[in-house]
C-alpha cells in the first residue's frame, strides 16, 4: 500500500530513507531544520569505515580517560560546565567499557556498515550523487610496531567480525604512500572500503534526486507528531500540520525531544566532533588514512585535504573551542612534515552517540506509523544507506534479513 511517509532529519540517513521508501513506491516529505545535507553529514570524515566495528568505550577507558582529559595533546576534550548534565550518560558509557559490551556491539553493527562501499553503490547510483563515491583502501597509521600491537584487543574483534587486513612496515609503508613522516613506520591497510570526497554535497545531490523523483522538501523544525486513534496523522511545522501515513525520526544528535513524544528516552548525547580543511595541500595521501596517535582521519577531498576527528563532550549548545582545531593541525604537521596549504576553513558538529554505542532502528513502541533510525555516534555516513532500505522495508511491512533487535526502540522504553 503507498503511504504518505514524513522523514524528519535529511542526513545521511534521513535521506537514504527517502530514496529507499520512494523505490519502494511511497510518497515521501524530507524536512529539516536547516535542509539537507548541512549538518554531521556535511562535516565528518567522509570515509566509508567498513571494519570500524569497535566502539569508543573499549576496556581501559575508564584509566585513560582522565588522562586525556588533562594532556592537551590527547583527543578528548571536555566542557566542564557540561559535565553535571552529562553525568548519567557518561556513567552508561563508561559502563559499556569491557571486552563483552564490545564484542556485543560490534557483532550487532556488523551487518550494518560492513559492506557499506556497496550499500553507497546502491543507493546512489543513477542519482548523479554517485560522482563524489569512490572505492578507497582505508589505513591505520602507527608510530611502531609496538604501537599496533598495544591494539590488539580492537583488531582481534575485527578479525572475529570476518575483517582481514595488510600489515605495512618501514619501506613497504614509504613504497604504498610516501607522503607520512617516517616517524609513522607501521599501518594497517584495509582493502574494500571507500570515501566521500564531498560528503555536503554528495547528501544534497541524493536529496536533489529524491526531489526530482518527487519527493517534498521542507525546511523547518517539527515540533511534534499528530495522532489519531493510535496512529501517526501528521507532522507539525511552526502552525502548520502536514498529513501524513507514517513518520521516521532520523534527526541525529537533535532526535532526543521528538523520541520522548514516541514514547522513547534514549540515552543519546552529542560527541562534538571537529575538522579542518586544508585547501591545495602540497601532498595528498593515497587513501583516507587514521593517525592513531591523534586518533583523526586524514582524507582526501576535492581540492583540499579534510583532518577529522576529536572527542569533545558538551552539548549541542555550547560554542566550539579554540583547542581542538589547534591540536589538529599540530598533529597534522608532526604526521605529513613539510605539508603546506592555502587556506584552512573550521568546523564543529555533533555526532549522535548512544549510551550503548548501538543506533535505534526501528518502530517507535507506542504509536503505529512512527519509525525511528539515529545515533549512529562514529559510523553515520557508513551506515546511512543500509539503515534507510531497512527502516523502508519495515515501512512497507517487509522483514529485513538482519536482526534488528539489538537496535530496537523499544530498549529505551
Amino acid at each position: 500500500m503507498t503511504k504518505t511517509v514524513a522523514v524528519i532529519g535529511a542526513g545521511i540517513v534521513g535521506v537514504s530513507t527517502a530514496i529507499w521508501l520512494q523505490r519502494e513506491g511511497h510518497r515521501v516529505i524530507l524536512i529539516d531544520k536547516t535542509g539537507p545535507g548541512e549538518g554531521t553529514s556535511h562535516g565528518n570524515a567522509g570515509v566509508l569505515a567498513a571494519s570500524s566495528v569497535v566502539p569508543v568505550p573499549g576496556p581501559g577507558l575508564w584509566r585513560s580517560a582522565p588522562r586525556m582529559l588533562l594532556d592537551p595533546n590527547q583527543p578528548l576534550f571536555v566542557k566542564w560546565s557540561y559535565l553535571p548534565k552529562m553525568a548519567p550518560w557518561l556513567m552508561r558509557f563508561l559502563s559499556q567499557a569491557n571486552a563483552a559490551a564490545v564484542r556485543r556491539r560490534a557483532a550487532a553493527i556488523r551487518p550494518i556498515i560492513g559492506d557499506s562501499y556497496n550499500d553507497h553503490l546502491a543507493l546512489a547510483t543513477g542519482t548523479g550523487a554517485e560522482r563524489w563515491l569512490h572505492a578507497a583502501d582505508y589505513l591505520h597509521l602507527y608510530a611502531d610496531r609496538a604501537a599496533f600491537d598495544a591494539d590488539a584487543f580492537g583488531f582481534s574483534v575485527k578479525r572475529e567480525n570476518g575483517f582481514g587486513w595488510e600489515l605495512l612496515e618501514g619501506p613497504a609503508l614509504r613504497d604504498y604512500d610516501p607522503a607520512f613522516s617516517p616517524a609513522l613506520s607501521c599501518a594497517v591497510r584495509f582493502a574494500g572500503h571507500g570515501r566521500i570526497s564531498d560528503p555536503g554535497r554528495y547528501v544534497k545531490a541524493l536529496a536533489a534526486h529524491a526531489e526530482a523523483q518527487g519527493a517534498r522538501l521542507v525546511t523547518g523544525a517539527v515540533s511534534d507528531i499528530v495522532q489519531e486513534g493510535g496512529a501517526v496523522s501528521g507532522v507539525r511545522i511552526g502552525g502548520e500540520t502536514l498529513a501524513c501515513d507514517a513518520a521516521v525520526l532520523t534527526a541525529g544528535a537533535w532526535s532526543g525531544p521528538l523520541a520522548a513524544k514516541l514514547g522513547v528516552r534514549p540515552r543519546l548525547e552529542s560527541e562534538r566532533g571537529y575538522h579542518i580543511e586544508l585547501y591545495d595541500p602540497s601532498v595528498m595521501p593515497r587513501a583516507p588514512a587514521m593517525v592513531t596517535t591523534g586518533k583523526f582521519v586524514a582524507t582526501p577531498m576535492e581540492g583540499r585535504l579534510r583532518l577529522a576527528g576529536i572527542v569533545e563532550l558538551g552539548g549541542l549548545d555550547l560554542p566550539a573551542s579554540d583547542a581542538p582545531f589547534a591540536l589538529l593541525e599540530r598533529q597534522i604537521r608532526a604526521a605529513m612534515p613539510g605539508l603546506s596549504w592555502k587556506k584552512t576553513v573550521r568546523w564543529m558538529g555533533h555526532r549522535p552517540s548512544m549510551a550503548d554505542s548501538l543506533p535505534v532502528i526501528g518502530a517507535a513502541p507506542a504509536l503505529k506509523g512512527a519509525y525511528m533510525g539515529f545515533g549512529h555516534d562514529h559510523v553515520g555516513l557508513t551506515g546511512g544507506p543500509k539503515t534507510g532500505r531497512l527502516l523502508a522495508q519495515l515501512i512497507s511491512g517487509h522483514t529485513p534479513n538482519i536482526d534488528l533487535a539489538p537496535f530496537s526502540p523499544d530498549r529505551f522504553r
